[in-house]
């Protein structure tokens, strides 16, 4: 009878407060009343048959109430994006790892049906990711997911969409330059990741470099007329930082805040608001897009390297939206250097990234040096050419292609010989034969080619006055390279030459590569010269390996 009663009175309760779902009052009186006749049964959740609190009088949890509410994705604070293994993640391009670290950063309450539940697809689907049993390669859908899961634009490898799909549809279907060395399973896998590096063209003076307030101010601004005098006194700004960064590199603060005051309080407010001549306004998307490389080398310099990726793809949706191929073709090429950098670097940086991580990050530079090389082709300047397919080589030597590698070399060279009479860009002035030696340097010394290697590294000292941070690197790589020749004493004495000339560079880049010269050095820790030259490097703050 009583437990009549408890029935009556909860069944009146749920009709006074219909707006509570699952019968939570009923639920929680019936209960009570079990407690009452039945003092030793125990509680459990329905949802996931956990233990209830003593005090909770529904039949879920907390947990699994939250989680039943949980429509779609929770919007996360900016911070959140930053934790390091997101990081990480985002920066080897492949979304089963984004999803797997995104559930690890988000605690035990997020499962892989929740995350299912809000991308549309299966749980097995989602596991299938992760494991990497069925690869993100669709871009349609990672544009889509990433939407859903509110991941900020910043993070991501690809340009969010802002019409419908069928953007990505129009996309030649074929757009990679034939190569013989190109194995076609490679191909089709690379080609939905190209379709975004090649396509990004999308109006920034429209706002898309904007999101927010920024816009909301955007539509209420009067425009004003941008003439040649505005798009020149950006070009000479962008030429003033350029030097001092190529001199004392960009590991210097209050340069890089200059450089960024400038580009927020001057350039982006032209871009958002001018209005002139359709020339003019291509020559501003140009001028700003160099000033965007600018801040992204720095970037990289100071070891912001998701800025520096934010500025590059900035830079590069700007060159697309001039069509400006040669720029395009340039921007493309930085982001290869910096994710050959970056594969290179990984090992040293996160000691726990697996190796098919770092190749996957070798993938990715010769990836966009493919696109770059599209995009130097269609502008004609065989300068441009000759650096993206070097940009190419490398990063296929850090892939271990050796036949694809040296072939690419060999186009790089064969462009190179072409430049006499051509006249460049005043952008891409730093382009010469030490330049291009370097980057030979680089790629033999990686497909352990050390005595070609060399020949390559001492030319490409033979550099022109007011590149000190570029000789301070190419000082660095000849250093190395003698050091996998087992020439001890000598690739100490360079490398102390290089510790020195650290003096008057400040860039992250040189730590990383004056650490790298030290693991190189490692076996012979004990030797005396050894001991002195990482006592310097010490002295620097540069870390060295530990017996």
């Amino acid at each position: 009878m009583h437990t009549l009663r408890v029935h009556m009175h909860a069944y009146i309760l749920w009709l006074r407060a219909p707006q509570l779902s699952e019968y939570t009052l009923y639920v929680g009186e019936l209960q009570r009343a079990t407690l009452m006749t039945t003092k030793t049964a125990r509680r459990q959740c329905r949802g996931c048959s956990s233990r209830l609190a003593a005090d909770n009088r529904s039949a879920l949890c907390v947990r699994c109430v939250r989680r039943r509410h949980m429509a779609t994705a929770p919007v996360l604070p900016d911070s959140f994006w930053d934790v390091e293994e997101l990081y990480a993640a985002f920066a080897t391009r492949d979304f089963g790892r984004v999803l797997r670290a995104y559930r690890r950063a988000c605690g035990p309450d997020v499962r892989q049906s929740d995350v299912a539940r809000w991308l549309g697809i299966t749980q097995g689907q989602v596991s299938r990711i992760e494991r990497r049993h069925s690869l993100a390669d669709d871009l349609v859908k990672v544009d889509g997911w990433a939407k859903a899961l509110h991941i900020p634009q910043r993070c991501l490898w690809f340009t969010l969409t802002i019409e419908s799909h069928d953007a990505y549809q129009s996309v030649d279907d074929d757009p990679i330059l034939p190569s013989s060395h190109r194995e076609e399973g490679d191909e089709v896998r690379r080609r939905g990741f190209l379709k975004v590096v090649t396509t990004t063209g999308v109006g920034v003076v429209g706002g898309s470099l904007l999101t927010g307030s920024e816009s909301r101010r955007q539509a209420t601004a009067s425009p004003n007329t941008v003439g040649n005098a505005d798009v020149e006194i950006v070009r000479e700004m962008t030429k003033a930082f350029r030097t001092i960064d190529n001199r004392h590199g960009g590991g210097h603060g209050h340069v890089r805040a200059a450089a960024r005051s400038y580009l927020e309080s001057t350039a982006e407010p032209l871009l958002r608001n001018g209005r002139g001549r359709s020339k003019t306004e291509a020559q501003l998307l140009c001028a700003s897009a160099e000033l965007y490389q600018l801040a992204g080398w720095m970037s990289y310099d100071t070891g912001h390297l998701a800025d520096g990726a934010s500025y590059l793809r900035k830079a590069l949706r700007l060159c697309n939206d001039a069509q400006d191929d040669a720029l395009t073709a340039e921007m493309q090429a930085a982001m290869s250097h910096h994710a050959a950098f970056f594969s290179q670097t990984n090992e040293f940086l996160s000691p726990n990234i697996k190796a098919q991580d770092r190749v996957h990050g070798a993938g990715s530079a010769v990836d966009l040096a493919m696109a770059a090389r599209q995009s130097a082709k269609r502008s004609g300047l065989w300068a441009l050419q000759s650096e993206t397919a070097a940009m190419e080589a490398h990063g296929l030597a850090l892939q271990k292609d050796r036949k694809g590698s040296i072939s690419a070399l060999r186009d790089a060279e064969n462009h190179f010989s072409r430049i006499a009479g051509q006249e460049s860009p005043a952008w891409l002035g730093y382009f010469d034969a030490a330049y291009l030696s370097a980057k030979f340097a680089h790629t033999l010394r990686d497909l352990g080619l050390t005595r070609d290697a060399e020949g390559f590294a001492r030319r490409s000292l033979e550099m022109n006055d007011g590149y000190e941070r570029g000789r301070l690197f190419n000082t660095i790589l000849l250093a190395s390279i003698v050091a996998e020749q087992g020439r001890v004493e000598e690739a100490c004495f360079i490398g102390e030459q290089a510790v020195q000339m650290a003096e008057s560079v400040r860039s992250v880049r040189v730590i990383y590569n004056l650490a790298d010269l030290g693991q190189r050095l490692a076996e012979h820790r004990n030797s005396d010269i050894v001991q002195t030259l990482f006592r310097k490097m010490s002295d620097r703050g540069i870390p060295t390996p530990t017996s």
